[in-house]
């Protein structure tokens, strides 16, 4: 990914660049995103962008394999985040969703993550100790709570569903307080145009409606003037 795109997308919310993957993409009916509110433990952080490091967790009951086990597979989870192309987040489903209680994400989960180069993390699961999180490291997540339950790792490097979205390894993902998407990978080469293109065009609109006397006729000229410049 070219350094200007990557500049560019940190830069705009999500919304903006689902929109934006239309214009690229020519037509509408883009739907690789999440369904539903998600939490964001810093919504003045801006947007993480980066290539999906998945995992799978549980934290409602204790494992049933042994401890050995359990230990070399979070070792092993440890290894993979911090291996990788960059930039990347770590995108981790929980599997007790939506009945979730395993606060995964909170000072010192994000805080190792964070020293290992992620810009962020995505997940259906919990997220607590709000206020202590690092900088620089914005946890979207399904809930908050006080507890990790018994949290372990289930699976590495295998494709999770968050909030109704299918992602895998290695796919591009931007997120912010509105929720996640997946980049298709066709339009990469197009988005940093189609961002700017549609950065542009929303003007056409909305300089009109921000100044004095803006009324029906003047929003009608505007609208014509910004289908046009869609087409």
């Amino acid at each position: 990914m070219e350094d200007t795109l990557l500049a560019l997308l940190k830069s705009v919310d999500t919304p903006t660049v689902c929109n934006a993957i239309e214009v690229a993409e020519g037509r509408r009916g883009f739907n690789r995103f999440t369904r539903g509110t998600m939490l964001c433990s810093d919504p003045a952080a801006g947007a993480m962008v980066g290539y999906a490091r998945t995992a799978k967790i549980s934290a409602l009951a204790p494992p049933t394999e042994p401890a050995e086990v359990i230990k070399a597979r979070r070792m092993d989870y440890y290894r993979y985040m911090a291996e990788g192309p960059r930039p990347a987040l770590t995108v981790v489903e929980d599997i007790d969703y939506p009945s979730a209680i395993g606060a995964y994400w909170g000072e010192i989960n994000t805080t190792i993550h964070k020293g290992f180069g992620l810009s962020g993390s995505l997940t259906n699961g919990v997220m607590r100790d709000l206020g202590d999180l690092p900088d620089g490291f914005p946890v979207v997540a399904g809930s908050i709570g006080p507890s990790h339950g018994y949290v372990h790792v289930k699976e590495i490097d295998t494709p999770v569903k968050i909030f109704g979205l299918d992602i895998h390894p290695g796919e591009l993902v931007h997120a912010d307080r509105h929720g996640a998407l997946v980049i298709p990978e066709a339009v990469i080469p197009k988005l940093e145009a189609a961002i700017r293109k549609l950065l542009a065009t929303e003007q056409i609109v909305l300089g009109p409606a921000r100044e004095p006397g803006f009324d029906f006729e003047k929003f009608k000229a505007a609208w014509e003037a910004f289908e046009r410049a869609r087409t």
